[in-house]
């Protein structure tokens, strides 16, 4: 009981730990694709994270594995995981508000519980796991505002594009269970270097980067995105995807509104909505919810 104990704690400890990587993540993006363009940072943003990987799996004496099989999924998890939501995040950000964007991109448990309810049936699908997204969802609209909505529709396009990125996030948190027994370096690792290779032709071809003149703040951020919100990110997320499930770990699109809308406040002077201290609560309770292992529950 004790130990069930600790590491609930450790995975819930790991799951603010990558909900704050991977919130400050659409920071470093915006200041990025100032004066980068979207597919060529996110096509570093993958090579850096992937060379950083394998030094680390090479300092801690492991391995890729190298037969097709494993790297046919580490390519389809790049797809879902990186390629396509990276840079389709990337593109819509230079148009769409930031507190739409939050909203739109934080329904990813959403598309998780459904693509498990109707498709997978990989995980138990529970009542107490639906009250969660629900009260999740709720929690985001009241943090950030309702007032945030009012621009639907004006950025139709780059709203839709969030939300096909949220979808493939949502397919990448189930298809990652697949790497089950793999240490999740691996994993992160070899999914990052699959992005980077379908990635940097494209860069080359589409933005000639040896032309461009980024700014040091792009520069600083890309690192910034590169080193905190992607390697070190998805060892965090691998890692959780065995312990807590593929809905569970997609809780932390919840805890990033909160955190985000706190950084703003400490750091930007930002204010908050009458409504956030509501939405805080049912933010925590639906991240509870959708967390907490049901033998626990019970004991």
């Amino acid at each position: 009981m004790a130990s069930e104990k600790t590491n609930v704690s450790a995975d819930l400890t790991l799951l603010l730990l990558l909900s704050t990587l991977w919130g400050a993540s659409y920071t470093f993006i915006k200041i990025g694709v100032e004066t980068i363009p979207p597919v060529t940072l996110i096509a570093a943003r993958t090579l850096i994270a992937g060379g950083l990987l394998m030094v680390l799996v090479k300092m801690r004496g492991l391995s890729l594995p190298t037969d097709r099989e494993n790297w046919a999924r580490f390519l389809f998890q790049a797809c879902l995981n990186s390629v396509i939501p990276f840079t389709l995040i990337a593109w819509a950000e230079q148009t769409t508000d930031a507190g739409l964007a939050t909203i739109l991109n934080s329904t990813s448990p959403i598309f998780t519980f459904l693509l498990t309810v109707l498709v997978t049936r990989h995980e138990a699908v529970t009542r107490r796991k639906l009250f969660g997204v629900s009260a999740g969802l709720v929690g985001v609209c009241l943090i950030v505002g309702f007032e945030a909505l009012d621009g639907l529709g004006r950025e139709a396009l780059a709203q839709l594009a969030i939300v096909a990125a949220t979808i493939s996030y949502a397919g990448a948190a189930i298809f990652g269970k697949s790497f089950k027994g793999m240490d999740p370096m691996l994993p992160a690792a070899g999914s990052m270097i699959s992005g980077a290779l379908i990635l940097l032709p494209v860069s080359l071809v589409v933005d000639r980067p040896w032309t461009l003149a980024p700014s040091g703040q792009s520069i600083a951020a890309l690192f910034g995105l590169s080193v905190f919100s992607t390697a070190l990110a998805f060892v965090i997320y691998f890692r959780l995807i065995q312990t807590l499930g593929s809905v569970g770990t997609t809780a932390q699109a919840y805890i990033r509104v909160p955190i985000g809308v706190g950084l703003g406040v400490v750091f930007l002077g930002e204010t908050v909505t009458p409504t956030a201290g509501l939405g805080l609560v049912c933010v925590l309770a639906g991240v509870v919810a959708m967390t907490w292992p049901a033998r626990a529950q019970l004991a």
